[in-house]
């Protein structure tokens, strides 16, 4: 991905993918990886990111769209960044709405409520600014992301969850296709529940002031970095209110005012 050689040894890139893959292949999260690669090296987080991608996609895994995170003014804060980051969505992070989720499949598995959008064109020239990319978009849907870390105890830099996939799990869309003519990302309302109690409200606005404008971001970011935006892929944009965490057994429902529902369940631990 990144284009720039990072100052970070390539042994030291090795080493973090190697403690991030142990951590996804046998269910035990890992200690951070920023020890290796540093706490904000950019380049050297998206070269863990990319050679995991590599392998997975050599593995059988097809690219089906990316994740943005980040942003949250207070997550960036938390985190020391002024960035928000992105992740890979693959074939096997999606389930259908209202499905239910196996345990173990996420781990340390976290809840957001985001504006996902579909894309039914390419994003790989031109300005690349709203105008262009709301064109862009086929249909919004409501959507949740089902956010996990192979990292223990969620103890993440900016460099530990970008290594990580931008800590990406699973994701979630709602049935509801609504194209942006017919709908107001900025103004949208969420609310999301965990087995019926209310645990994170938000709007469109507390991404990135505009969840079109997040995409905005990825795809200058995705065309610079040598792998655009693609017609038919899912673009999750970002959260619109507080993630949470989720146990075994729990049930999330989300709503997004203009996008309706989207709900999923977590199987109990066997």
């Amino acid at each position: 991905m990144p284009q720039t050689q990072p100052a970070v040894g390539t042994d030291s890139i090795a080493a973090a993918a190697a403690r991030l893959r142990e951590a996804a292949a046998t269910g035990v999260p890992a200690a951070p990886v920023r020890d290796l690669i540093g706490r904000d090296d950019i380049d050297a987080a998206y070269a863990v990111q990319s050679l995991l991608a590599a392998e997975r996609i050599a593995a059988g895994a097809n690219v089906v769209g990316r994740k943005i995170g980040l942003t949250s003014a207070a997550v960036q804060q938390q985190l020391g960044v002024d960035r928000p980051d992105f992740g890979i969505l693959y074939d096997d992070m999606e389930y259908a709405d209202g499905a239910a989720v196996p345990a173990g499949a996420v781990l340390q598995p976290r809840v957001e409520a985001e504006i996902a959008f579909v894309l039914k064109a390419d994003l790989d020239a031109g300005p690349l600014d709203h105008a262009q990319v709301s064109e862009a978009v086929d249909y919004a849907v409501a959507a949740l992301e089902i956010c996990g870390s192979r990292v223990a105890g969620w103890d993440i830099s900016f460099g530990d969850t970008v290594a990580d996939n931008a800590s990406a799990g699973a994701y979630v869309l709602g049935t509801r296709r609504v194209p942006l003519s017919g709908f107001d990302p900025v103004a949208a309302e969420m609310e999301m529940t965990v087995d019926g109690e209310t645990v994170s409200t938000g709007t469109g606005a507390a991404c990135l002031g505009d969840p079109v404008e997040a995409v905005v971001w990825l795809a200058r970011t995705a065309r610079d970095l040598g792998s655009p935006l693609r017609a038919g892929q899912v673009v999750l944009s970002g959260a619109l209110g507080p993630m949470r965490p989720v146990a075994p057994g729990a049930a999330v429902h989300a709503t997004v005012t203009g996008l309706g529902q989207v709900s999923v369940t977590f199987s109990e631990q066997e």
